[in-house]
């Protein structure tokens, strides 16, 4: 009987909490910028608009940079904050879930956009650091370690860390980028020593350090990146921690005085199955040096015997597109030998909206510069995201080279 009233007044702060959270939600989406008026004085939503918009933003970014000399080959250690801080819950279900999940996404998506580089993983928590993974290509690896190694606690440690990825970048080629990228949800650090000095280090070894911060800005991580010169970020919301994080996938541009462009020799294994007899091999086959017939279980490696940087020519192939992308397609409609224009996508066969000539909306159609063929909006953002070669492009060249 007196617990009742306790339970109801509990209840109504619960809702209360949960509305004011939903306003919340709908406040940092910015809802109201869908609105426009129309003709008649009315207001009506644009659904889709922001997404347009945000995507062609991408397109145009992405080109801009089409020109800058970017690394093909990169060493990246991320490390994970896995101090207390990660259990808050400002975050649902909790900022270690949300975190998690992003970098599994994250994970699979930078070997998607750099097929020739290697990641490792570290977490750093109780004061230490620990390397829970090698550099190797092989996202699943890395995601199937960091499920195992998720539990929380005590302090993070950014001079363990930076001491920890610097015994390791430190012996690599200079023919590829090194790169660390910090996701930090702790408001200090808790460091033998003198943590500068491993900033200086770091710097001395051509370190790019990025940060992305999930609670606030910490000073020592700002100055870490601008003395390395790598990029720091602070997450506004969840939508906006995927945004700075995915940030880093693609290749940045090449910085000219911490690496230095050279030939790198490769070699192109071959795939042989099993050995019974053979001391080590891989799951489901393994992979010959061609040049000294050791064993590696998986590519992109480097031999540990000769140090031969072992790739796939279907790595090497996927990592044309940074070199000649495909160029922004403007929008518009394009006409046919006949002078008429373009009713369909040339991609997908989807019609166009009679009189739809806007660019605010995901039917708007656009053009390619080369080839003068349309498309959807949908179409461009697959061929400049993901295929990464037009159709119309690829159609002219077949038939140049049938002579037709």
């Amino acid at each position: 009987m007196y617990g009742e009233p306790e339970d109801d007044d509990l209840a109504a702060e619960e809702q209360a909490s949960s509305l004011r959270a939903f306003e919340k939600h709908y406040q940092s989406e910015n809802t109201w910028e869908d609105l426009v008026e129309d003709e008649s004085g009315m207001l009506r939503v644009t659904t889709g608009d922001k997404g347009y918009r945000e995507k062609r933003r991408k397109i145009a970014l992405a080109a801009s940079n089409s020109h800058v000399c970017k690394g093909m080959i990169r060493f990246v250690y991320v490390v994970l904050d896995l101090s207390q801080a990660v259990n808050e819950e400002d975050m649902r279900p909790s900022r270690l879930a949300v975190i998690s999940s992003l970098m599994y996404k994250f994970f699979r998506e930078f070997f998607n956009q750099n097929p020739l580089s290697q990641l490792g993983l570290v977490v750093t928590r109780n004061g230490i650091a620990e390397r829970v993974t090698e550099l190797s290509g092989n996202p699943e690896t890395h995601i199937a370690a960091l499920k195992e190694n998720l539990d929380a606690a005590g302090d993070m440690s950014i001079q363990n860390s930076l001491e920890q990825v610097h015994a390791s970048l430190v012996q690599l080629p200079m023919y590829g980028s090194r790169e660390v990228l910090f996701v930090v949800s702790a408001l200090s650090t808790c460091d033998p020593g003198n943590v500068h000095t491993a900033i200086a280090a770091a710097k001395n070894a051509k370190i790019r350090v990025s940060v992305v911060s999930v609670a606030a800005e910490m000073h020592v991580c700002r100055r870490m990146t601008e003395e390395t010169g790598g990029i720091f970020g602070v997450a506004q919301s969840q939508h906006h921690l995927e945004e700075l994080l995915m940030a880093h996938a693609p290749p940045p541009p090449l910085n000219e005085e911490s690496t230095k462009p050279s030939l790198v020799e490769m070699g192109f294994p071959q795939k042989r199955p099993l050995d019974k007899d053979a001391f080590f091999s891989g799951r489901g086959g393994d992979y010959v040096c061609p040049r000294c017939k050791s064993r590696v279980e998986e590519l992109p490696s480097q031999c540990t015997v000769c140090k031969l940087t072992l790739v796939s020519s279907a790595h090497l192939a996927r990592s044309y597109h940074h070199l000649f992308p495909v160029p922004p397609f403007t929008e518009g409609f394009g006409l046919d030998d006949e002078g008429k224009r373009h009713t369909s996508c040339f991609a997908c066969y989807v019609d166009f909206e009679e009189g739809n000539e806007s660019t605010s909306n995901e039917n708007a159609p656009s053009v390619c510069p080369k080839c003068k063929k349309t498309f959807c909006f949908v179409c461009d953002v697959y061929i400049h995201e993901k295929l990464h070669n037009c159709p119309g492009c690829e159609l002219v060249k077949f038939l140049a080279e049938e002579g037709q």
